[in-house]
């Protein structure tokens, strides 16, 4: 069984008033005496009250940030407060707590530093035609640069161990972090695995991604993973650069 003491479940919100109390209860239920913090990201409704209420530890941030903004205030904090792994999961509800252990388990069976749950069932068969289009294109673009498939790349239900966590501490990908967290951890030849978790609808509310926002997703993501690409090019022709004058 996960220890967990050392292990932090992590959830950012963003206008979830309606449902990150049902989410928080639920976590705590199963999962009693796993420490939860809610990252609410600037929320204009009462997301914090509503996760303090239900049992949570909140980060509240100053302004919004962004998803990637949020999720990099929680994995510093957890860092700075010692934790050795760190859960995350959705503020709507669509990640269901019993898996979470097993998510855990992947993570620490496979030696690597992250596990990502590929969520399955009807909820994720019923995302929107766009949504399922994007992420045909991820998985095609990403193959070639991590040297193998990744089966969900758009995947919220994700845990880190610490090394993983320093690095993402320091640096994160900002609006829409999943993608190019993967281009990152391939960067510092880190590993993933990838567990089939359930996927559940939202428990309450709308999700904020319409068509033209996720055309919009798909166009800004891959912009953000060819600059990481290029980075990368950038640094390892100046490390090369550098090793011809030290000869």
């Amino acid at each position: 069984m996960v220890n967990a003491s050392r292990t932090l479940i992590l959830i950012p919100a963003f206008n979830e008033e309606a449902a990150i109390g049902g989410v928080v209860r639920e976590v705590r239920e199963l999962l009693p005496g796993w420490p939860v913090l809610v990252a609410d990201d600037g929320s204009a409704d009462g997301t914090a009250a509503a996760a303090r209420a239900a049992g949570a530890q909140v980060l509240s941030l100053p302004c919004h940030l962004g998803l990637g903004g949020c999720v990099q205030a929680g994995y510093k904090l957890a860092f700075e407060l010692g934790f050795q792994e760190v859960v995350r999961i959705d503020g709507d509800g669509q990640h269901d707590p019993r898996y979470i252990p097993q998510v855990l388990e992947a993570l620490r069976a496979s030696g690597g530093e992250m596990a990502i749950g590929v969520r399955t069932g009807a909820a994720a068969r019923g995302a929107t035609l766009a949504r399922r289009i994007g992420i045909q294109c991820f998985r095609l673009l990403l193959r070639p640069i991590l040297g193998r498939p990744v089966t969900d790349p758009t995947s919220g239900f994700v845990a880190v161990n610490r090394r993983a966590l320093e690095v993402f501490a320091r640096s994160f990908p900002l609006e829409y972090p999943e993608i190019e967290t993967l281009v990152v951890l391939q960067r510092r030849r880190f590993r993933f695995v990838e567990t089939p978790v359930p996927a559940r609808p939202r428990l309450a509310g709308r999700s904020t991604i319409t068509p033209l926002r996720s055309l919009y997703y798909v166009v800004h993501v891959l912009l953000g993973v060819f600059v990481n690409i290029l980075r990368l090019d950038a640094r390892r022709a100046a490390r090369a650069v550098g090793e011809t004058f030290d000869d």
